[in-house]
């Protein structure tokens, strides 16, 4: 499908409005709070929709992680409004209206793409320019990524309205990028990650002109602040699509440069999988675990265990392999670490048991965790269950069996206080 071209101040170009009964979104699905902020803008001669995401999400019968509201008030306005309302954001001014201790509404004012003559011309203060003109809805909906989080909720007359053709693609579970991609993507490659999250975690396809803007445009990942990127590795995670959306980066070239030039191995994305199920089991996204993950394929290269070598050096060899992608993307001593011990760990697991070091290998706190990633990787690589089974049964009686003779209390001698020599007199 070609990309919308409309331009966004033609006012030949109406929006598409669903009406009450045209749509499924009900207020009794919209957070009460957000409703209370609505309400009061509306009241007081604002413009107040719900926007971006939690539509799309709605629309689609799934459940809003968070609601954002978008209006015409000025983000001081907008505080003038609501006493528990703060003002954040040194370049892209917000409005933040709290409720209670945890809950926060964001409230953005509408804004728009400035016009090439209305720039400063110091180019220093072009960035905080850009972020800070306010428009229309029509005007704001042509600013965001893709159009399915382009549609607005108007609490005024409960209707959907649609500038850029979001209700097509939702329909058609398309996922399309509003204006040019390749210039959207240029201005923020990490665009390209965000559509490939999108399609994952809703099932949607990316259209053709998305996609032959990705393999143009590949390259500028390089050039993304890698503390987005590792951020973004780790959102995968928690979202449960890890495995989906870096196995479609590997398949159109965005790993490499996104990635500091890694390489996944034979087993990663199938290991990466069960690793997002274990997460999902736990309720928590280890960052060492996913380190160890993406590595142990290249690992098993670097030290395989038929070469019988010492622990020393296999501790060596694992941390140097994982140096490189720590230094790129600035991962701290511990999580490399933790990396390194649950593969060498994996290792000692690896060549069977009565090893030197073994006792203190099993008395270990990390030991139960490099077994976790042991099992993951020996499912994964299609390989022998049984040697996990064998380690679990000697974890389990790691500790003194219980018909062992209790040791001796030990008994304390208490030495006779030594008598101070008397001074001599002088």
């Amino acid at each position: 499908m070609a990309v919308s071209t409309v331009n966004p101040n033609s006012k030949a170009d109406a929006p598409a409005i669903l009406s009450r009964p045209d749509h499924s979104i009900s207020r009794n699905q919209i957070d009460e709070s957000t409703l209370k902020v609505l309400y009061r803008l509306h009241r007081n001669g604002y413009l107040a929709y719900l926007v971006g995401g939690s539509v799309r999400d709605l629309l689609l019968g799934r459940t809003p992680k968070d609601f954002d509201i978008g209006t015409n008030a000025t983000p001081q306005q907008v505080k003038k409004l609501f006493r528990n309302c703060f003002l954040v954001g040194r370049r892209f001014r917000l409005a933040h209206v709290r409720f209670g201790r945890d809950q926060v509404i964001e409230v953005a004012t509408f804004r728009r793409h400035p016009h090439p003559d209305e720039f400063p011309e110091d180019p220093a203060e072009h960035n905080f320019y850009v972020q800070n003109q306010f428009g229309t809805p029509r005007e704001d909906a042509f600013r965001r990524d893709f159009t399915i989080n382009a549609l607005y909720y108007n609490i005024a007359d409960f209707s959907i309205v649609d500038h850029v053709g979001g209700l097509k693609d939702l329909e058609k579970r398309q996922l399309r990028v509003i204006g040019d991609p390749q210039i959207r993507f240029a201005e923020d490659p990490v665009r390209m990650l965000r559509a490939l999250e999108f399609s994952a975690r809703l099932d949607f396809t990316l259209d053709e002109e998305t996609l032959e803007a990705m393999t143009k445009q590949a390259p500028l990942l390089a050039g993304a602040a890698p503390a987005r990127v590792r951020e973004k590795i780790v959102q995968f995670f928690r979202l449960g699509v890890a495995a989906d959306v870096l196995q479609r980066a590997h398949s159109l070239e965005l790993l490499q440069p996104m990635m500091g030039g890694y390489q996944p191995g034979e087993t990663t994305f199938k290991l990466l999988a069960l690793l997002n199920q274990y997460f999902k089991k736990t309720g928590r996204v280890d960052e060492g675990l996913i380190l160890a993950a993406l590595f142990i394929d290249h690992f098993w290269h670097k030290c395989p265990v038929e070469a019988s070598r010492p622990i020393s050096e296999v501790l060596q060899s694992a941390g140097h392999l994982l140096i490189p992608y720590c230094n790129y993307f600035h991962l701290s001593h511990g999580i490399r670490h933790q990396a390194k011990e649950l593969l060498v760990g994996c290792y000692r697991f690896a060549r069977g048991l009565g090893h030197r070091g073994q006792k203190r290998f099993l008395h270990n706190p990390e030991t139960l965790n490099s077994l976790e990633m042991f099992r993951l990787w020996i499912e994964a690589s299609e390989g022998d269950p049984a040697l996990v089974e064998i380690w679990e049964k000697t974890l389990h009686t790691r500790h003194e069996p219980a018909d062992q003779p209790a040791s001796q209390p030990v008994r304390r001698t208490h030495r006779r206080p030594r008598k101070r020599r008397a001074s001599k007199p002088g």
